[in-house]
């Protein structure tokens, strides 16, 4: 039901069940791992009321085999069935046991982390802070983004909006209709909604 991808390698779909809600993806050479992707393949929901906590293992620092450290990055749901999950800023020393123990399972290599999923209840999920380093970079998250500093910038400009006949004469003033403002604020909303990636052209 679960499926992992990091840029440039193939996709890995079949994690190692370690019990009956947990799952284990291996990442060899996690050093070089900038972020990654966890999503559900469709054929398999989560049952009603659950989704899936995503957790980072760093092997044992030590290189002994002793207890692996495990960090949240966040979930996926059935609303929700993928993320993409920034790893290169996370630390070693932030992490704990997590839902997973103190030992990794699988390969003990100091170059192979995992990325564990654990099925919980949705209010759990709801309660749960993600490691700080590991934001979710999603679309959905840019366009929130967008709409809010849209929204911050009409409103800041509006506030200064006078009549003609409020206004007093200055020379050195430059002055816009406010509906210039509205227009243009109008017309970024519907080309952020057609293309969220217009402005890179």
């Amino acid at each position: 039901m679960l499926g992992c991808l990091v840029a440039g390698r193939l996709v890995q779909t079949d994690p190692v069940q370690v019990s009956s809600d947990k799952f284990v993806f291996e990442l060899p050479d996690y050093e070089s791992v900038k972020h990654v992707v966890v999503f559900m393949l469709g054929t398999v929901p989560f049952p009603a009321g659950t989704g899936g906590a995503v957790y980072f293992c760093f092997p044992d620092p030590t290189g002994g085999g002793g207890g692996a450290v495990w960090q949240l990055l966040g979930f996926i749901t059935n609303d929700k069935p993928s993320a993409i999950f920034k790893l290169s800023g996370l630390r070693a020393a932030d992490g704990g046991t997590g839902p997973f123990g103190s030992v990794a399972p699988g390969s003990a290599a100091p170059s192979v982390a995992q990325v564990g999923v654990s099925v919980e209840p949705l209010e759990q999920l709801a309660q749960q802070s993600p490691a700080a380093g590991a934001a979710v970079s999603t679309v959905d998250s840019f366009l929130l983004f967008t709409q809010k500093m849209l929204d911050s910038l009409f409103n800041f400009a509006s506030s200064f909006a006078v009549t003609q006949a409020q206004m007093t004469p200055n020379p050195s003033e430059t002055f816009v209709p406010s509906s210039c403002v509205l227009r243009w604020y109008e017309n970024f909303q519907r080309r952020l909604a057609h293309n969220p990636n217009f402005w890179k052209s």
